[in-house]
């Protein structure tokens, strides 16, 4: 008898085409300074990317560009942030944050997706300086982020460094081990069976940082790193607006009944909440934005909480994320919408 499908397959099946390439279960593309970014050139009914990896967006009458493939002439807007601006969960172009919002919702000029998936707020800033050169004008810069550091923050202090840690560390910090061990070995020209590596010997800070540091830490990178958003933006002549991304728990307490159905799936794969602990809270997204509030208004960036405007704005049963930090498709133009309208774009 055929097993039935899971949830995740029956009410999200764009989840598979993610896998295949765009998760830690699929193809990572390693690159110098940013760590990793997406399968360039890709092409799939789900998600297609240009020659360096960004997301195609769509627009009003089958447009479509990337930063690789800006549209000739004339201005263009920004959406930056990580996997959730990249359009995890969307079914298709056309359903990411930068193509409802230059579909639909602000479609006087373009909108560019310049999210990459897993990054951190370093990796965000980083990416836009290595391409801005392939933009035309920049008119405006929406940065659409904010989970990846605070979740980043927990990990253990060993781990942060100077810019905060950043996914796949682990599988980056043990290849880099190895590779000193096998110098190591190689120099003294002999193999030294049984010795630990010296990362081991050396003792490492394993403790994991309180839910006050971890949101001390994680506001006082990003607001660094928005400082030099800020300088870049002012540079160009472009707007910037630094928005708190949703998460399903900062949203609303209680899910909607499909949300219900595919966290509960996916926690059986791998916990969230044993992942992420006490952040996954209301009262912690509010500690949390009100930091960066602060952050935000001591650089003279504009701010927006967009998770409890959210929450404001749906129905108790209205269906929103795929898991919870990425959108359905009209989670997606819900949001879009709801950006437009903060935002007072056009």
């Amino acid at each position: 008898m055929p097993t039935p499908p899971s949830h995740r397959e029956r009410l999200t099946p764009q989840m598979l085409r993610y896998a295949e390439k765009f998760d830690d279960r699929g193809e990572i593309r390693w690159l110098p300074y940013l760590m990793y970014f997406h399968a360039a050139g890709h092409t799939s009914g789900t998600v297609n990317t240009d020659q360096l990896g960004f997301r195609f967006s769509e627009g009003p009458d089958g447009q479509r560009a990337s930063a690789g493939r800006p549209p000739a002439g004339g201005p263009v807007r920004l959406i930056a942030g990580s996997s959730t601006v990249f359009g995890i969960g969307a079914s298709a172009d056309a359903h990411t944050l930068a193509s409802r919002l230059w579909a639909k919702h602000a479609p006087s000029t373009p909108w560019l997706n310049f999210g990459g998936r897993s990054f951190n707020s370093a990796q965000e800033l980083l990416l836009f300086t290595f391409y801005r050169h392939l933009l035309p004008q920049v008119d405006e810069i929406v940065l659409f982020s904010g989970f990846n550091n605070l979740g980043l923050a927990r990990l253990p202090r060993w781990m942060q460094g100077d810019e905060g840690a950043f996914f796949n560390g682990h599988d980056y910090f043990a290849q880099v081990e190895a590779a000193k061990e096998q110098q190591r070995r190689a120099s003294s020209g002999r193999r030294l069976l049984g010795r630990r590596p010296a990362a081991q010997e050396s003792g490492r800070d394993e403790t994991v940082p309180d839910l006050e540091d971890q949101i001390a830490q994680a506001v006082d990178r990003t607001v660094r790193h928005l400082d030099n958003w800020k300088l870049l933006a002012r540079g160009t002549g472009a707007k910037l607006t630094y928005v708190l991304q949703p998460l399903a728990p900062w949203v609303r307490e209680r899910p909607a009944p499909q949300e219900k159905l595919l966290f509960d799936e996916l926690d059986g794969l791998a916990d969230f909440g044993k992942a992420y602990g006490d952040i996954c809270t209301i009262e912690s997204g509010r500690r949390y934005a009100d930091r960066l509030r602060e952050g935000c208004a001591g650089i003279g960036v504009d701010f927006v909480d967009l998770n409890p405007l959210l929450g404001e704005a749906l129905a108790a049963d209205e269906w929103l994320f795929v898991d919870r930090i990425h959108f359905t498709d009209e989670g997606h133009d819900t949001v879009a919408a709801l950006l437009s309208d903060v935002l007072g774009l056009n």
